[in-house]
């Protein structure tokens, strides 16, 4: 701004006696601006040279200090640059205002800058000459990387070294490392040696796992819980293993497990968990509302340590169908105690029991169950659960009332290959259950099978938009549908099925005597479909189509009816998870788009 201007509006301002201190503090500021150019002048490896440069990535804000500075620094992210493309010969030049950086004191920056120039001259591309890296772990050899008419890259040397390294510790030589390096670049060549003596020391077994931090889990269930296979060969994966088991309890905030510096006797080897201990008690809640389902309220509460070794204590109530158009309200009170590493690292012992009642349109349906058995994760990603199972329950419908104890067998697996399960956006989940059952009298028996495969894919270059799929199928063997317990059966329609449909609209009409009354099916088949797209960082469109079939015999998608639904949502990132916000309409029959469902909660529809 020119002095000039300046008087201008110091004299529409009125303030003519202040011009000059205005005219002191605009130029002032005006002495801090920013370069006007930095150019980067090279005829080889720009891309590599830009992305490293410090000077190329300052904007318009920066002071002519932070020029300096990143000038300074420049010269040797340069030269690292230039390496990590095989140019070993290479000259640097940073010139500020025709000044090279290097003869500038640190502290001497001038008022303004003008110009930056970075002159590079790479030199020619080396290649790889003589190269050693000794001894190499059995059957290994030099990687190709490293051959004779390969491009010299840095990275490449660093590389080999760590694999070879690496390599070595995978074979229980935990303290190999590199003991002496020449790296000789040779000039009239081009070429560049490389000679790495590795020292790999003796090979190592597990010694005793040492605990340290805070101690609200004893040291011996930590031990028994990280399943560190103490007096056996030295191994990284079974110390990552042993992380992931302590982690997996959930009772740690942090987990970390670190090798000794000293070789122990008779060259063992000990390792330290250092933990961190997560809050022991936590209180959650949920809330979803559907138009003709109603409210649902749920809370849990729980406790991390129960009896000091890692057992987790939840308690779960949930209210459901307040203010709903499909029956009474539905009720449960349910407790459940996990106690991790019984019978091995892997398995968990589990016990669990619930009352409930459920006033669905079709039934009544009152319930104790009890559950206990054993959980063992078979890898990072794969469960089983399998345990033995004692239900009672008093049933009203249509067609009787009846009471009955039933004594179950369920069997689960899940591979759950999310990326983040709470809000997945690649990868997929599997679930596949069943559940034999048998009444005391031995009136009613039979198996209930239910499957649910998950799959996201999320595409473009930008990642904004995902497509999810949801495939369900059940089936009850054994039993028809006037022995199998009601809530065996199958119903489509509502929010977890069929979005659009009404709750559990779609049943089987079944004959008894005179009249038809409804029921639920022995086979169900369902598919969610949905397109995804974040069109701004917290906030996604959703578009989604889904259909249900409802069967009367144990063969999925025979003898009975398909029914769909479709719509569009909303869903808003928070730090608990999406909050959804679904709107659907049925799409099939002679009722299609003539009524709205609402779908409001916390979490992806799946």
């Amino acid at each position: 701004m020119s002095e000039k201007v300046i008087n201008c509006l110091c004299k529409i301002a009125k303030l003519p006696g202040k011009c000059m201190q205005l005219a002191a503090i605009l130029a002032f500021a005006g002495s801090g601006a920013a370069a006007q150019d930095v150019r980067l002048v090279s005829d080889a490896a720009r891309g590599v040279l830009s992305e490293a440069s410090l000077l190329r990535a300052l904007d318009e804000t920066a002071a002519p200090q932070d020029y300096i500075a990143a000038a300074r620094a420049d010269y040797r992210r340069l030269l690292t640059a230039l390496y990590a493309e095989g140019y070993y010969g290479g000259q640097i030049s940073i010139t500020v205002d025709g000044i090279e950086a290097a003869n500038i004191a640190p502290l001497a920056a001038p008022s303004a800058i003008n110009e930056v120039v970075i002159t590079v001259t790479p030199g020619p591309r080396f290649k790889f000459g003589e190269v050693r890296i000794a001894p190499l772990p059995p059957q290994t050899t030099i990687a190709e990387d490293l051959g004779p008419r390969r491009n010299a890259e840095s990275g490449n040397i660093r590389g080999a070294v760590s694999a070879a390294v690496l390599s070595w510790r995978e074979l229980g030589y935990a303290k190999a490392e590199v003991a002496d390096q020449s790296i000789i670049a040779r000039h009239a060549d081009a070429k560049l040696d490389v000679d790495v003596a590795l020292d790999i020391g003796p090979r190592l077994t597990f010694g005793e796992l040492q605990v340290s931090g805070p101690r609200i889990v004893t040291q011996e269930r930590v031990r028994e819980i990280a399943g560190l296979p103490v007096g056996e060969v030295y191994s990284p994966a079974a110390i990552a293993t042993a992380e992931r088991r302590l982690r997996r309890t959930g009772t740690f905030e942090s987990v970390s497990l670190t090798e000794s510096e000293a070789i122990g006797p008779n060259d063992t080897l000990d390792i330290t968990a250092q933990l961190s201990d997560a809050k022991l008690r936590r209180l959650g809640f949920g809330v979803e509302l559907s138009s003709i389902e109603g409210l649902t309220l749920s809370t849990f509460w729980l406790h991390r340590n129960f009896l000091r070794g890692a057992e987790r204590f939840r308690t779960d109530i949930e209210v459901s169908g307040i203010s709903g158009e499909t029956g009474g309200v539905d009720y449960s009170i349910g407790a459940n105690l996990t106690r991790p590493a019984t019978f091995g690292p892997d398995t968990e012992y589990f016990i669990s029991g619930q009352i409930s009642r459920e006033d669905e349109p079709e039934f009544l349906l009152d319930k104790i169950a009890l559950e206990t058995g054993f959980s063992r994760t078979l890898g990072d990603d794969l469960t089983v659960r399998a345990g033995v199972g004692l239900l009672r329950a008093r049933e009203v419908t249509d067609l009787e009332e009846r009471a009955y104890t039933l004594l179950t067998l369920p069997l689960d697996a899940t591979l759950d290959r999310r990326d983040v399960p709470t809000n997945a956006r690649n990868g997929y989940f599997l679930d596949i259950n069943t559940t034999p059952f048998i009444s005391i009298d031995g009136d009613i028996a039979g198996a209930r099978l239910f499957g649910d495969a998950r799959g996201f894919l999320t595409v473009g270059e930008a990642e904004k938009l995902t497509f999810a799929a949801r495939g369900q199928v059940g089936s009850v063997m054994g039993a028809s549908v006037t022995q199998a317990p009601a809530d065996f059966l199958f119903y489509s329609g509502g929010g977890g099925t069929v979005r659009g449909q009404p709750y559990q609209s779609l049943g089987l009409d079944t004959v008894q005597g005179m009249e038809t009354v409804t029921t639920g099916g022995t086979s169900f088949v369902g598919a969610q479909l949905e397109a995804r797209y974040l069109i701004r960082e917290s906030l996604s469109l959703v578009g989604f189509y889904d259909i249900g079939h409802i069967g009367g015999t144990a063969k999925p998608g025979e003898e009975g009816d398909w029914h769909a639904g479709a719509g569009i949502g909303v869903r808003y990132e928070t730090g608990i998870g999406p909050i959804r916000l679904d709107l659907g309409t049925q799409a099939s029959g002679d009722d299609a788009g003539s009524a709205l469902q609402v779908y409001i909660g916390i979490g992806q529809a799946f």
